[in-house]
């Protein structure tokens, strides 16, 4: 069963001028997560606005959770959790204060919003601060917090905008930790993400966005086999430079490409490790030691520089957007 279907999703802004989104459509199998990769600009955020009721599109159709986006945008609502890329939080309040107060904005009476309040800080590990202001929370806290706030109705559709851009390393690990417990649930989860590592261990599947329309679709396996097979990668010292280029291409086939300024040689092969054995024999017959040598498959950055000609930037989308409602003013 499709839990997200949008088809056709076209939003423009200044008159047309911008097309943040231009025929966008994606399918999200239930109980599994999508990752939307791509660059700044490229329609991530616009795409989540539109799936959760905040934004109306142009044109084009979407469901969420089996429920016509545009024609039931209440509906929509009462089934699917939103924590974006800013914590919608009252710094003020307490942890446990806000997270009551969300229930009782979700209708839920007194004693359930506590008891749901009480659920969630003790399974995000936040009830030793349960009853601190949030303005004394680490930034990975408020994230969690804000995505226990996303949780209070036990969502079948979860949208993840970035959850953890401005994070740490050590609180982006925490809160892969938290996203992958939210999966096993059940729960079907779209994320929107310009870390490629965060995409290759979160996402079931990867859809690329560039430019408001999918481009890409497919797991991360089976994007960076898109790119090509492996990639042989040997440094020398400056003098062997040469030599050892010339061997590489006839293992290879092809022209290696060089980088002189870190004395790397890469070069595709196509049998891997056959080719690593040949290139080293090759070597060792004109008397050159490698400082460095292996097998390099393609990544998800290779992926993304060759579908979108740039490499990701991190930037909220968010301040495009903010960009185009300014000169509507």
């Amino acid at each position: 069963m499709k839990s997200i279907i949008a088809k056709e999703l076209v939003k423009t802004y200044d008159k047309g001028a911008v097309r943040a989104l231009d025929g966008l459509s994606l399918e999200v199998e239930e109980g599994t997560v999508l990752g939307l990769l791509g660059p700044n600009g490229a329609g991530k955020t616009t795409t989540v606005r539109v799936l959760a009721t905040l934004l109306t599109p142009d044109s084009g159709s979407a469901t969420v959770a089996g429920i016509d986006v545009l024609k039931h945008p209440d509906e929509v609502r009462k089934v699917i959790g939103l924590s974006g890329q800013y914590a919608a939080l009252d710094e003020t309040l307490t942890g446990w204060d806000n997270l009551t107060m969300f229930g009782r904005l979700y209708h839920l009476n007194s004693a359930a919003s506590k008891k749901r309040a009480e659920e969630l800080l003790e399974k995000f590990s936040l009830i030793d601060a349960a009853k601190r202001p949030i303005r004394t929370y680490s930034g990975g806290m408020r994230r969690r917090l804000d995505l226990a706030a996303s949780l209070i109705v036990k969502p079948k559709v979860l949208f993840l905008d970035e959850p953890t851009t401005g994070l740490d390393p050590r609180g982006r690990m925490e809160m892969w930790e938290v996203i992958d417990e939210l999966v096993k649930g059940g729960v079907t989860l779209l994320l929107t993400t310009q870390y490629l590592e965060e995409a290759d261990h979160l996402a079931d599947s990867i859809a690329v966005i560039d430019t408001g329309k999918v481009i890409a679709r497919g797991t991360a396996d089976e994007l960076k086999n898109q790119v090509g097979g492996e990639r042989l990668e040997i440094t020398v010292e400056v003098d062997q430079i040469a030599t050892a280029s010339k061997l590489i291409e006839q293992v290879s086939g092809t022209t290696p490409t060089v980088d002189s300024g870190i004395r790397k040689i890469s070069a595709p092969v196509s049998n891997g490790s056959a080719s690593l054995i040949q290139v080293l024999r090759l070597l060792d017959d004109a008397k050159i030691h490698p400082l460095d040598i292996g097998l390099k498959r393609p990544s998800l950055d290779d992926v993304f520089i060759s579908l979108t000609g740039h490499v990701a930037e991190v930037v909220s989308e968010e301040e495009v957007g903010g960009k185009h409602a300014a000169k509507r003013k």
